[in-house]
């Protein structure tokens, strides 16, 4: 189970599409956990059933993601990503193949000279990867 007393956490913020992403998420890591989730009801202020609150963890690394229900003119931006140092090649292709389903090729999976292998996404989520093999 991942730990409780992670000072800094990731906060991911989605609108209306966050248990769907945290879901997504967890179904690629294999030690992925979804620790708890909150809706909101019939009265409010968001669409009932969506994510009040959740926390899941990846590879030890607890997240929050939430449903905002205030529309907002920004999503999420490739100056920030998430970075992951996979374990083998096959784990480095599964990953780039999901996280690019639908979503954006940033960096194709190459070499690139500070990397055996690299290659960065942003997911169908619009949340930004970048997936290496040291």
């Amino acid at each position: 189970m991942a730990s409780t007393t992670q000072k800094i956490t990731p906060f991911l913020m989605f609108e209306g599409r966050a248990e769907e992403a945290m879901t997504f998420y967890a179904s690629l890591f294999e030690d992925a956990e979804i620790v708890e989730v909150t809706r909101y009801g019939a009265d409010g202020p968001g669409e009932e059933g969506t994510v009040v609150k959740a926390t899941f963890a990846l590879a030890g690394q607890q997240f929050i993601c939430i449903d905002s229900h205030v529309k907002h003119a920004f999503g999420f931006t490739p100056a920030l990503s998430l970075f992951v140092q996979c374990d083998t090649e096959a784990e480095l292709e599964r990953l780039y193949g999901a996280l690019a389903e639908e979503g954006e090729e940033l960096m194709p999976l190459d070499s690139y000279g500070f990397s055996t292998r690299f290659g960065w996404v942003n997911d169908r989520f619009g949340v930004s990867w970048q997936l290496n093999l040291p």
